[in-house]
């Protein structure tokens, strides 16, 4: 009997040798990190305003959190200013 081939195989393997986690484990934990890293920029910006939003900060600590955030990324959009933020979540 074959098994399904999976995309990512490799990191699977990585991760059931590396973790306790099993293939199927391993599999849903790839898949939820490539979906979280290939949110659109304004998708996470407007998620994120929100949660922080949710936390009680203001705007004026939201953005610029957001704006390091986006630079840390592991693909980092290009640089957007806090106005162009403002203007991603406000229109």
């Amino acid at each position: 009997m074959s098994t399904a081939w999976h995309p990512h195989e490799e990191l699977i393997a990585h991760l059931t040798r590396t973790s306790a986690l099993g293939p199927g484990e391993a599999a849903r934990v790839v898949a939820d990190v490539l979906a979280y890293f290939s949110e659109e920029t304004e998708e996470y910006v407007r998620r994120r305003h929100a949660e922080l939003k949710a936390k009680g900060l203001v705007n004026d600590a939201i953005f610029p959190r957001i704006a390091a955030e986006l630079a840390a990324r592991r693909v980092a959009p290009p640089g957007l200013s806090l106005r162009q933020l403002r203007r991603i979540v406000y229109g």
